[in-house]
């Protein structure tokens, strides 16, 4: 099994350059960004389309009301995904251009949205009205939005990068200026879409966004089948346990489809047939990633309450509440799961048997697919319930999952549990209690913010059981330095959700505070940073986004800040320790 590990291992730089080509993370911080509105969306939906499960029914103008709002924001996802997508790729693309000749990422928005237009939509014209034809607009048309904003990126490098622009006296005003910088490259963006969408039609005599859908069809079938679910799913695992953040990697070439396919069950339920797509982003969140990737939420329960070794269920106790919640990193950096030979199995194979689960009971027991989205961070088995539209079958499937799960981490859970108890019997009593006390409560404390100042003279006093004389008495002059550093600094923590980052975010704000430090910490997901740069000193990387540490690089060399990355345990480390973060702040700082 180690040299199976090691082997997958060596491949890890491949996978990282994977995870930091442009298109992909394009695509992948694009959709990242229009998801408030299929949430926003789902919660409509849910609300006009749950009651009738029990037999009820909004009148007609309350019901029309309803609707209305799910398809004036739902109806027009790939427009906006058309937008999203093509900023985050300018934003790439300018990564690669002088600091004073850059793309103007609001134009190439535009562009790309009048693109995906004429690729994607007929007008419709009456004697009484005229408008555009919506049937691509939506969850149908994000391979050709993906499309529309990646030609809109290269035809505008192509030009601002040889500077064919038309070009002012410097006297008029920058944003003049920029305006007509902007004017060829707009132009020959909206006249390349023009002229391929008049040769498409003639050709084949339907738009192109409806031939992108003939030719993608067959995958999406392939993907919704058994080999296909166990190929993506079992791939997202595998690059997590290695310490690639799989979504990453994964989530692009399945994104159009996971959005597609609830649309699809949706369209079914309500014409009173089955919705039978098993690969929705619901599925994903709920089923698959139940407790964060790797299905973690029932070993979670097991490090907590049925682990015989301290140090695991000091673990358990501490990351049993950001599992619940889908972040599940506090238990794979610090059990470690990543990277330990003893999980790789049910690390791995555990989301193919959920999804396996859920296609069984929607392929063979008749029960509708997911037709609505929560937050990812809803917690699965509620996620579960809700997303399956309340289904008495989806209460028996849940139970048979998290019955599965059980079976398949519990002989590896026991493994790990004694080979830990014997490190554990090696070692003193009362080392061993401190040294878990402090684990449980400053990983707590960290994840909540709610660090004080008993927990960070308990974390002093066992660090000072570890540490020698000399280490000892630099402490207080390492404090004093960051607390005459910080004064005044910004930190910004990024991982790939949102989720993680906040863990050292806070235990950093809270540390500050406790020293009187007026040290400012914000926390996002990576891809989110670009405009937010200008307003930190320091941005920290999680180790589950440190793959993009060589182009987060270049993002801070043209405002002038400084990044690291973070090591799996030692950012857990940090988020403990309220005076380790902050002499990490100030030794990044002052280099």
């Amino acid at each position: 099994m180690e040299q199976l590990i090691a082997t997958i291992e060596k491949g890890q730089p491949f996978f990282n350059a994977i995870a930091r080509n442009k298109y992909l993370k394009a695509i992948r911080d694009g959709f990242i960004s229009v998801i408030p509105i299929i949430i926003f969306s789902s919660i409509f939906c849910l609300v006009a389309s749950v009651p009738n499960i029990w037999g009820f029914y909004w009148p007609d103008d309350i019901n029309n009301a309803l609707w209305k709002c799910y398809n004036y924001s739902m109806g027009i996802l790939a427009i906006a995904c058309a937008a999203t997508t093509a900023k985050h790729f300018a934003d790439a693309q300018n990564r690669d251009l002088p600091k004073n000749n850059q793309i103007n990422f609001i134009s190439c928005m535009c562009a790309a949205i009048i693109g995906f237009l004429l690729l994607s939509s007929d007008t419709i014209a009456t004697d009484a009205a005229s408008g555009f034809n919506t049937t691509y607009l939506g969850s149908k048309g994000l391979l050709t939005a993906f499309i529309a904003a990646f030609v809109t990126g290269i035809i505008y490098k192509f030009f601002i990068k040889r500077n064919i622009t038309v070009k002012m006296p410097e006297q008029v005003p920058p944003n003049i200026s920029q305006t007509f910088k902007d004017i060829i490259p707009f132009s020959v963006c909206i006249t390349v879409f023009w002229v391929f969408d008049i040769v498409f039609r003639a050709a084949f005599g339907f738009c192109f966004a409806q031939g992108v859908i003939q030719v993608f069809q067959p995958l999406f079938t392939a993907a919704d089948g058994y080999i296909g679910l166990a190929v993506i799913y079992g791939a997202m695992s595998l690059f997590w346990f290695v310490g690639v953040h799989g979504p990453s990697i994964v989530e692009p070439a399945i994104a159009a489809a996971l959005v597609a396919n609830m649309t699809d069950n949706l369209a079914a339920f309500q014409a009173g047939q089955h919705a039978s797509a098993v690969l929705t982003q619901g599925a994903q969140y709920f089923v698959v990633c139940m407790g964060g990737t790797g299905a973690t939420l029932v070993l979670v329960f097991m490090f907590c309450f049925l682990a015989k070794s301290q140090e695991m269920r000091a673990v358990g106790k501490a990351a049993i509440v950001p599992v619940c919640f889908a972040v599940n990193e506090p238990l794979l950096f610090a059990a470690p799961i990543v990277l330990n030979p003893v999980f790789f199995v049910p690390f791995v194979f555990a989301p193919i048997a959920n999804i396996w689960i859920l296609k069984i009971f929607i392929d063979f027991l008749g029960m509708n697919g997911f037709m609505y989205t929560l937050p990812w961070t809803v917690p699965g088995p509620i996620g579960t319930i809700m997303g399956l539209g309340f289904q008495p079958l989806a209460f028996v499937m849940l139970a048979l999952i998290l019955v599965v799960d059980f079976v398949l981490y519990y002989p590896f859970f026991r493994a790990y549990d004694a080979q830990k108890c014997a490190e554990e019997a090696e070692i003193s009593q009362e080392e061993l209690a401190a040294k878990n006390a402090e684990k449980a409560a400053k990983l707590n404390d960290a994840f909540q913010g709610k660090a004080d100042a008993k927990s960070v003279a308990a974390g002093a006093a066992a660090d000072a059981v570890k540490a020698d004389a000399a280490a000892a008495s630099a402490a207080p002059a390492a404090e004093a330095t960051a607390t005459s550093d910080l004064n005044g600094k910004r930190v910004l923590v990024l991982c790939q959700g949102g989720g993680t980052s906040g863990l050292l975010a806070n235990a950093l704000a809270k540390a500050a505070k406790e020293r009187g430090i007026d040290l400012e910490t914000a926390a996002d997901a990576y891809g989110n940073h670009v405009d937010m740069l200008p307003d930190f000193d320091l941005v920290v990387l999680a180790p589950q986004a440190a793959s993009y540490l060589a182009d987060l690089q270049k993002d801070c060399e043209r405002v002038g800040n400084k990044c690291v990355a973070c090591r799996g345990k030692q950012y857990i480390e940090l988020s403990q320790n309220g005076d380790k973060s902050l002499a990490f702040v100030s030794e990044q700082l002052s280099k």
